[in-house]
């Protein structure tokens, strides 16, 4: 099927340029480094490893594995995404220690010039990236190609089902599948792929690394809000989500008349428009980008910087994890976990389905369906020090309990790296 597939994806380009045109007027370095997206990268060496992590979530799911395989005898690696944002991070984790550039987009022609520089002799690829040209290219080269942390959403999974066929082919060019869960396991051999290169390794995301100095940053940022004010913070918001935050959090202010709210939007080119929208709803708004002293009659904090919301939420009582208030399926609630900060979520988390199951099973935090639920159970837990502290340390004990899957994977990989 794959000579339906290629000609059809050339049918698109001109779609694809132009989303990446719209997508600039709101992120502008969409607009730059399009050569790279077409296979004319430049490295300053081969790599011994290619991890390919699309976005921010992915780079930071892999930031784990890429430290370990830094930790080797001297590998290279580069590192792709799709996204500016993703670029970003993995400039903001890695530094210079990785080489980084946009993935090719899946044209035989892109795919193979940037096979001819790269020259990988591993491809590791993050979640559910299925690029079927990558993957037949680097097989065809003698490349292996691996995926970690795997996981296949039923939406996704149907999707591929249509063309269970051809996808099957391309799965069983794989050399090895590290994937999340059972669920995982059972959606790939439907599709093709052969039992013996699926092993159930959990996921990655449960390695949290939280920095010894954390707490202690997060305790000044405390004192600048004003250490005895209760603080609520929704972070990876998106569109849509902002509105119920902002109507939830008026009504909690009738209970908590201190209560701060922290507002972070999942991507930066929003962060101007969340900003507009929170003072227009009436609220005293200060952003983290002015980096003002004194804040202590601010309402909402909005979080406009990338890489800090780690720390924003070390520093807050109660958190929101957003993309599920929405149909969006939700964003990684393990790192609040992880600080100990109770973690309550909307009904759409179809992207971290067993995730977010689990963490309700260890009452590690609440699911909500509506913003009526939502203010309750922000309500209970802001009123209740006590349940704020059994919830978190659930949190903490969930992750620490959950702890193997780097390990398990970096060995199902050893012999191909």
């Amino acid at each position: 099927m794959n000579y339906i597939y290629t000609p059809f994806l050339y049918l698109f380009l001109p779609i694809i340029l132009l989303r990446l045109l719209i997508r600039g007027y709101k992120n502008p370095d969409y607009w730059s480094r399009w050569r790279e997206r077409f296979g004319w990268v430049v490295v300053d060496k081969t790599a011994d490893v290619w991890v390919h992590a699309v976005s921010v979530g992915e780079a930071r799911a892999a930031a784990p594995l890429i430290q370990t395989l830094l930790s080797g005898d001297g590998r290279n690696i580069v590192v792709t995404t799709m996204t500016p944002t993703g670029s970003d991070e993995v400039r903001r984790l890695f530094g210079t220690s990785v080489m980084h550039c946009y993935a090719p987009y899946d044209y035989p022609g892109s795919v193979n010039r940037f096979l001819d520089t790269v020259r990988p002799r591993t491809l590791i690829i993050m979640e559910t990236e299925i690029w079927p040209n990558i993957i037949s290219k680097c097989s065809s080269r003698g490349i292996p190609v691996l995926f970690a942390n795997l996981r296949l959403s039923e939406r996704s999974f149907r999707k591929y089902s249509k063309v269970s066929g051809f996808i099957g082919a391309v799965l069983r060019k794989v050399s090895r599948f590290a994937v999340q869960s059972p669920r995982d396991s059972r959606y790939l051999q439907e599709l093709g792929t052969p039992p013996a290169a699926i092993e159930i390794t959990g996921s990655i995301k449960f390695e949290v690394r939280i920095p010894a100095s954390l707490n202690e940053v997060a305790q000044v940022l405390r004192r600048e809000w004003g250490q005895e004010r209760r603080v609520w913070i929704a972070g990876s918001t998106h569109e849509g989500e902002e509105e119920i935050v902002l109507e939830v959090y008026r009504k909690l202010k009738e209970n908590h008349s201190d209560l701060i709210l922290v507002l972070v939007p999942r991507h930066p080119e929003r962060f101007a428009v969340v900003t507009r929208l929170a003072r227009k709803s009436g609220f005293n708004v200060v952003c983290r980008s002015e980096s003002r002293l004194d804040i202590s009659d601010t309402d909402i904090y909005v979080g406009d910087s990338m890489g800090e919301l780690t720390l924003l939420y070390a520093a807050s009582d109660v958190a929101l994890v957003g993309g599920s208030m929405i149909r969006h399926g939700g964003h990684n609630v393990l790192e609040p976990c992880a600080l100990g900060v109770p973690v309550v979520f909307g009904p759409y988390m179809f992207n971290f389905l067993e995730i977010s199951q689990l963490v309700l099973e260890r009452k590690a935090g609440a699911q909500v369906d509506n913003a009526e639920e939502l203010l309750g159970v922000v309500d209970s837990f802001l009123g209740d020090p006590n349940r704020r502290f059994r919830t978190g340390e659930a949190g903490r004990k969930l992750i620490e309990e959950n702890k193997g899957a780097l390990r398990k994977t970096m060995s199902l990989f050893a012999e191909f790296i």
